[in-house]
C-alpha cells in the first residue's frame, strides 16, 4: 500500500509517495521513480511503483518542483535542482546505506545518471526509459531562463538559454552522464519505444554504448509505444511486469547470477572466484579478469551490446575454434580456451572463458619504435599460419555508401578509390582486427616482448594488405601519420608477405581508414580509458586527414 507524504527542500514542498519493504526478490532495495519533463508527474508512475512494491521492494516517487502537487514553478527548475531534490528525498526517506534501484523517464535519464554518480555502489540497478542526457553547460541553467516554459512538451524551455544549449548540434555527445553510465557495473535496463519524436536515435545509441561498457545490460523494446513510456507502462500491465522483471534480475549479484553459476561449473574441483576485475580498453565486449582462490587468472568475455549479442554465436564460435587452432603455435601467443557459451544458453550474455595472459596493452609513447617493430614481426608470424580449414572470407567494414567523410576533394577522391572492384589477391590467414589494443606487452627496453595476441572473433581469410592497413590506421591515429605510413616497410622487413603494388595497396589502406571517418570515436573511447586523454575527436580527425593525404602521396 502506498502512502503520501510531503518533503520540504530549499523553499519548496515536494509531493511524494512511498510504500513497501516486506519481502520478495527486491526485499532490501528501494526503487526511486523519477518522472519526465513537461507534464510529467508521479501519478502516472504509481502502477509501476505498486508493481515494484508487490515484488518486495521499498518504493519512493516524487513530483519535482513545478510538477504535479509540488510547489514551485517550472521556470525555476533545473537539472541541478532536480538532482538535489531527489537526493534530499532519498536521504530523508530511504534507509541509510540501503541499496537503490533508480528508474527515470526521459529528462530523468540525466537525473538517474547524476544520482548513480552520487550514490556509487549503493545503486544496484538502473531502469532508463527513453532517457535524455545533456551537456555539462546545461546542468545549472533554469529551464525557463530568458524564455519561460512550455508544459506541452518534454523540453521544459520555450526559447531561453537552456533551450539554446540543448538544441546546439551534438551538445549531448560530451555529456558527463555518459561517463557515469560507462563506469556503472550493476544491472541496467534500457526501455526503448518503437517511435520516439523527442529523443534522437543517436542519443539512445550513445546511452546503449555507455551502459554496455560495464553493466549487466538488457534492452527492452516496446514497438507500439511512443516516447511517453510512463503512460504506456501505466496502461499495459504485461509490459509493466516485463520491465520490472528485467530490472530485478539477479539483483543480489548486480545482475550476473547466471554467468556466475556457469563460470563456477567450469572451474577445477574445489576452486572458486576470489575477485572479479573489469578490464579496460575494449569496445565490442565486456572483459573481466577472474582471480581464483589459488591465484590462477582467467578472463571472461561477454557480449552485451545488442548488435554483438545478435552475432555472438558466430563470433564466439569462431574465436573458440581459432584459439584451439593456435594453441600449438609458440610464436603466436594466445589464451587457452576453457569454455564457451556462444548462444547464452547458460549465461546472462554470450560468453567465452579463457586463460589470462601476462602483460598489458600499451598505447603510450614509451618504447614506441621497439613496440611497432614487434607488432610488425608478430603480424608476419600470424600471416604464416596455415590452417587445415580456411576461416571465412574477410568482410569489408565500410563501403562508399556508408562512409561518413568530411566534405572536400580529398575525401571524395578517397571514396572514389573504394568504389572500384576489390583487387585480386593471394589470400592468407588474417587476424582481421590486429592493432595495439589487441596486443599485450611485457618488459621494457631490451626486455620488451609481446606476451599475447587477443580478440580473434573476426579471424578471416584475405589479403595481408588488409591486416597491414588496419594496424597502420590505428598507429596513425594513436601516434601520428608517420607511424601509420611507415608500418608497411617494417612489416616487409620482418618477413611479412609481399603487399600488393601501389594502386592495389592503396585500395586496402583506404578501405580500412574510411571505416573510421570522420573522427575514429569508436577506437578513441577505449584508448582514452587507457590514459590517452589527448585523443580528442578533433585531434583524431586531423590525424586521419593527414594519414589519408600521406597515402595518396605514397601510393596515389
Amino acid at each position: 500500500m502506498l502512502a503520501s507524504f510531503a518533503h520540504d527542500h530549499d523553499g519548496e514542498r515536494l509531493s511524494c509517495v512511498s510504500g513497501g519493504g516486506d519481502d520478495g526478490p527486491g526485499a532490501a532495495a528501494t526503487v526511486v521513480l523519477l518522472h519526465g519533463a513537461g507534464l510529467g508527474n508521479k501519478e502516472r508512475l504509481l502502477p509501476l511503483l505498486e508493481e515494484f512494491v508487490a515484488r518486495g521492494c521499498r518504493g519512493v516517487a516524487l513530483d519535482f518542483s513545478g510538477h504535479g502537487e509540488s510547489s514551485g514553478e517550472l521556470k525555476d527548475l533545473s537539472l541541478r535542482r532536480r538532482f538535489e531534490q531527489a537526493v534530499s528525498v532519498i536521504d530523508a526517506s530511504v534507509p541509510a546505506d540501503g541499496p537503490l534501484i533508480l528508474v527515470g523517464f526521459s529528462m530523468s535519464g540525466q537525473t538517474v545518471a547524476d544520482l548513480a554518480g552520487h550514490y556509487g555502489r549503493r545503486v544496484v540497478a538502473l531502469g532508463l526509459c527513453a532517457p535524455a542526457v545533456y551537456g555539462a553547460g546545461a546542468w545549472q541553467v533554469p529551464f525557463g531562463e530568458d524564455g519561460g516554459t512550455s508544459r506541452s512538451s518534454e523540453v521544459e524551455s520555450g526559447g531561453g538559454r537552456f533551450s539554446e544549449i540543448i538544441r546546439a548540434p551534438d551538445s549531448w555527445r560530451q555529456a558527463p552522464a555518459l561517463d557515469v553510465l560507462r563506469g556503472y557495473d550493476g544491472r541496467a535496463v534500457l526501455a526503448v519505444p518503437g517511435t520516439d519524436a523527442v529523443i534522437p536515435p543517436a542519443v539512445t545509441e550513445a546511452v546503449t554504448d555507455a551502459l554496455t561498457a560495464r553493466a549487466q545490460f538488457t534492452r527492452l523494446e516496446f514497438p507500439d509505444a511512443d516516447h511517453m513510456l510512463g503512460l504506456w507502462l501505466r496502461e499495459h500491465p504485461a509490459d509493466r511486469a516485463r520491465f520490472v522483471d528485467a530490472v530485478l534480475v539477479g539483483l543480489g549479484e548486480r545482475g550476473w547470477t547466471a554467468t556466475r553459476g556457469w563460470v563456477a561449473k567450469q572451474l577445477p574441483a574445489g576452486r572458486s572466484v576470489r575477485e572479479s576485475t573489469a578490464l579496460r580498453g575494449g569496445w565490442s565486449s565486456q572483459m573481466r579478469r577472474l582471480t581464483l582462490d589459488d591465484g590462477t587468472g582467467l578472463v571472461l568475455r561477454s557480449f552485451v551490446k545488442p548488435f554483438y549479442r545478435r552475432h555472438a554465436p558466430g563470433l564466439l564460435a569462431r574465436e573458440a575454434s581459432v584459439l584451439t587452432l593456435l594453441a600449438p603455435y609458440e610464436d603466436v601467443p594466445t589464451p587457452e580456451l576453457h569454455a564457451v557459451d556462444a548462444a547464452a544458453e547458460h549465461c546472462d550474455h554470450p560468453s567465452l572463458l579463457m586463460s589470462s595472459l601476462p602483460g598489458r596493452v600499451r598505447v603510450d609513447e614509451e618504447d614506441l619504435d621497439r613496440r611497432i617493430d614487434l607488432l610488425a614481426r608478430q603480424l608476419a608470424r600470424i600471416h604464416a599460419v596455415v590452417p587445415a580449414d580456411r576461416p571465412r572470407p574477410y568482410q569489408a567494414w565500410t563501403s562508399p555508401e556508408r562512409v561518413r567523410a568530411p566534405r572536400g576533394a580529398l575525401w571524395e577522391r578517397a571514396v572514389d578509390v573504394i568504389r572500384r572492384e576489390p583487387p585480386a589477391y593471394e589470400g592468407c590467414f588474417l587476424h582481421r582486427d590486429f592493432h595495439p589494443g589487441n596486443v599485450l606487452f611485457t618488459g621494457a627496453g631490451d626486455t620488451l616482448r609481446i606476451s599475447g595476441v587477443v580478440d580473434w572473433v573476426e579471424t578471416s581469410w584475405g589479403p595481408a594488405d588488409l591486416d597491414v592497413a588496419h594496424c597502420s590506421t590505428a598507429l596513425a591515429l594513436l601516434h601520428g601519420e608517420a607511424y601509420g605510413l611507415g608500418f608497411r616497410a617494417r612489416y616487409e622487413a620482418h618477413g611479412g608477405r609481399r603487399p600488393a603494388d601501389a594502386e592495389e595497396h592503396l585500395y586496402w589502406r583506404l578501405l580500412d581508414a574510411l571505416a573510421y571517418s570522420p573522427d575514429a570515436e569508436k577506437l578513441a573511447v577505449p584508448w582514452r580509458e587507457l590514459g590517452r586523454a589527448d585523443l580528442t575527436p578533433e585531434l583524431l580527425g586531423e590525424r586521419l586527414t593527414a594519414y589519408v593525404t600521406g597515402l595518396f602521396e605514397l601510393y596515389g
